[in-house]
């Protein structure tokens, strides 16, 4: 097959071109590729950004028996160009994962990068899918983007061999999910926790892939024999998404010496990805917007590719950008719809005194209504979305509810607050959407969260959840002021916490002064007392979701407050409620929950597991640049436990400051978080009432490091030392015996 390549190009190799679009000398197809400018093979014949290496460059490598072929190094195969959409399509490498069914390894293991950060592309996230193919095989796509970690993933089981059915992807033997919009990095990597051995009539291997959804067809042989690789050679198309540039299209046009939207006639268009923008031709005109003069105007009278615009007997002329149709000779009507009539010469003046008449009344009506249409239309749009997503069942609820204090604002209070969401304001973005400051009319300081999309299920129930978020009263929870329901994607506004979150405290650029170990313990504990309340005594209960440092904000006295419900939902009134869509953050996912789609409270349980253990080793919950055994913080937590080794991740601050013995009892308490099985983890009210009682005891003498006859002088006219274990110093008191005591005078 005949293919075209992206290169690599070398530093000392920029676009020299005679002309900003190349040369008639250019080399305009590669077999049977097409490819137009602004891609191109050869030195000035492609456009050139100026930014990194990677460029619009293309290379046609031929082998020597005369096929074609992708050369080494970080080229890509590319099968396909679209102007118009703005993709690439090229072939991506299918990731095969096998285990030995005698010893059980790892035929292959890592993780696989493809890194376009330093080009124009972007992963296409309405195109393509991460596709797993396997038995019971858990496969992982993670992206680094912007300083944004994302991560997801699907589960293909196995089924009895007899209920796979070829062109079905739906968990058996085969899973796809969605990625997020806007990346251009991407890893995949297997769980080896599941693997295929003693699973008799499949395969011993698993294949995971970020490909193109519409190219995919399952076929069962691909998990019975494993010839998936065989039987596509390896690869399989992946769309990439790319602008001309990095500005939005009203920075651009300000750059004439640089703006692409060269040819007359052609129109710029903001990518949907975020920055940067592209070039079409114009309504009625087609080819190449990039080039003078490509795009040309599309002959409707005569071109085969459209049905003849006017009925019969009309008669189509071409115009520049579209056509007319016009009645026959002698013949009057509309050309448009088949009403060609004979002429009657008293009729035709009557009608064209009335047509005089009718474009001046036009003419004069249609600016005054002009104005008035634009301004119903604004309306009725902003009705169709506060309909769409409950408003009016929330506007009922809240009338019932007298004193609620719950306000449904309008897109320009939230508009005027933000000084029209300008990018100053913003606080923080993420896989949910973006948060920016913003001050109200009344001056209160607040964070408006601009929400990038929501699930179907979400848009149905949103009003009625708003309602049950705006009633949740916890020092520890983010309060909910209201909500603005008049826009595509729902806008919520927040309480504004001054002090950034726990993730920024112990990882940010205050990382030399950490707080301390006392301080950390309130933190733990405010957290764990919001996500109880969560859990037992809001009415009905709500499973957070997506529980991480940098959803717990701290206030100016070290307060916790939980924020960022984007993932949550309420938890589920029978077994037969599922979240379909596994969402997270990597690291901190349950993997219970990974492997059963199936959301519950104890999935936020081991979430805040993973949070003690960055309290306790000031690690992050996943390190990519650290060794192997490093990169997944809890994994190593859980090893160095086993092994004895807790003293070497702890964090070198809390040592010094408190007894071990304390801090193992906390490191305990997250062991028992992050239990495989969900049933073996306590829940958020024991893990509260557990890190109250150490808070109780630190604050002690005797749960502070002293020596054994120091501890003896302050236990006098204490409990009785039958009721005190000793050990290295350290005091431990049984609940019984510490429910009664006294503080030491």
């Amino acid at each position: 097959m005949l293919v075209a390549l992206v290169a690599v190009l070398v530093s000392a190799w920029p676009a020299a071109a005679a002309t900003p679009y190349g040369n008639a000398s250019c080399q305009r197809r590669c077999g049977d590729l097409a490819i137009p400018y602004p891609f191109g093979i050869g030195r000035g014949c492609y456009h050139y950004t100026g930014e990194g290496d990677i460029t619009f460059g293309l290379t046609c490598n031929r082998t020597a028996d005369g096929s074609y072929r992708t050369i080494s190094g970080e080229a890509v195969e590319v099968i396909g160009i679209s102007l118009r959409r703005g993709q690439a399509r090229i072939l991506s490498d299918i990731q095969p994962w096998c285990y030995n069914r005698t010893s059980r390894s790892m035929d292959d293991n890592g993780l696989w990068w493809t890194d376009l950060s330093d080009s124009q592309f972007r992963l296409s996230d309405e195109a393509n899918r991460f596709t797993v193919v396997g038995c019971n095989s858990l496969a992982y796509v993670q992206s680094v983007n912007t300083g944004t970690q994302y991560m997801t993933g699907c589960m293909a089981t196995c089924p009895n061999a007899g209920r796979l059915e070829n062109g079905s992807c739906s968990g058996m033997g085969c899973c796809q999910a969605a990625i997020p919009r806007g990346i251009n990095t991407y890893g995949v990597q297997f769980d080896d926790r599941f693997n295929t051995s003693g699973v008799t009539g499949f395969s011993r291997c698993s294949y995971a892939v970020l490909m193109e959804a519409a190219a995919f067809d399952f076929r069962t042989t691909y998990v019975t024999s494993g010839d998936f690789v065989e039987s596509t050679g390896g690869k399989v198309p992946l769309v990439l998404d790319w602008v001309v540039g990095k500005e939005t299209c009203r920075e651009a046009v300000r750059n004439t010496t640089a703006y692409m939207c060269v040819s007359s006639n052609s129109e710029c268009v903001d990518s949907r990805n975020g920055p940067g923008y592209l070039c079409n031709c114009s309504t009625g005109y087609e080819g190449n917007p990039y080039i003078p003069d490509g795009c040309q105007d599309v002959n409707e009278c005569e071109d085969a590719r459209f049905k003849y615009p006017c009925s019969i007997p009309g008669t189509c002329i071409n115009t520049p950008g579209g056509y007319i149709c016009s009645c026959p000779d002698k013949t009057t009507g509309n050309a448009y719809n088949g009403t060609c009539e004979a002429k009657n010469s008293q009729l035709g003046v009557h009608m064209a005194v009335g047509v005089s008449i009718g474009v001046v009344v036009l003419v004069i009506t249609m600016s005054c209504a002009y104005t008035v249409h634009q301004k119903r239309s604004l309306s009725a749009v902003k009705k169709r979305y506060f309909k769409q997503h409950g408003g009016l069942l929330l506007l009922e609820e809240m009338k019932s509810k007298q004193g609620l204090s719950f306000t449904l604002f309008t897109k320009e209070e939230l508009e005027e607050a933000t000084d029209k969401f300008d990018e100053l304001n913003v606080l923080g973005k993420g896989g949910n959407g973006t948060v920016y400051k913003g001050v109200l009319k009344d001056t209160r300081v607040v964070a408006i969260k601009k929400c990038k999309l929501i699930s179907e299920r979400q848009e149905k129930e949103f009003g009625k959840e708003m309602l049950i978020l705006s009633q949740v009263n916890h020092r520890n929870v983010v309060k909910l002021y209201g909500c603005c329901l008049e826009v595509e994607v729902p806008m919520l506004v927040y309480e504004f916490i001054p002090s950034g979150t726990l993730y920024q405290h112990i990882h940010g650029r205050h990382h030399g002064s950490r707080v301390s170990f006392t301080t950390r313990l309130k933190i733990a504990h405010d957290t764990a007392e919001a996500l109880a309340y969560l859990h037992s005594w809001a009415s009905p209960p709500i499973i957070h979701g997506d529980v991480k440092s940098p959803n717990i904000l701290i206030d100016e006295d070290y307060t916790a407050k939980v924020s960022d419900f984007g993932a949550s939902t309420l938890a589920p009134t029978d077994e037969a409620q599922f979240v379909t869509f596994v969402q997270g953050t990597y690291g901190y996912l349950d993997p219970e929950y990974m492997q059963t789609s199936k959301l519950t409270g104890k999935s936020d349980v081991y979430s805040f597991g993973v949070v003690l253990l960055e309290l306790l080793t000031c690690r992050k919950a996943m390190n990519l640049h650290a060794l192997e055994e490093e990169i997944n913080l809890s994994a190593h937590f859980l090893l160095s436990m086993s092994e004895n080794r807790l003293d070497e991740i702890l964090d070198a601050q809390i040592k010094s400051e408190q007894s071990f013995e304390l801090i193992e009892q906390v490191a305990e308490l997250a062991k028992q978080c992050l239990e495989m099985a969900s049933e073996k983890r306590p829940s958020m009210r024991e893990v509260a009432k557990e890190l109250d009682r150490v808070r109780k005891l630190s604050k002690h003498p005797w749960g502070q490091e002293t020596s054994g006859e120091e501890l003896k002088a302050l236990l006098v006219g204490s409990p009785s030392t039958s009721e005190i274990e000793l050990s290295n110093g350290y005091v431990s008191l049984t609940d019984s015996a510490y429910l009664g005591v006294q503080s030491p005078r």
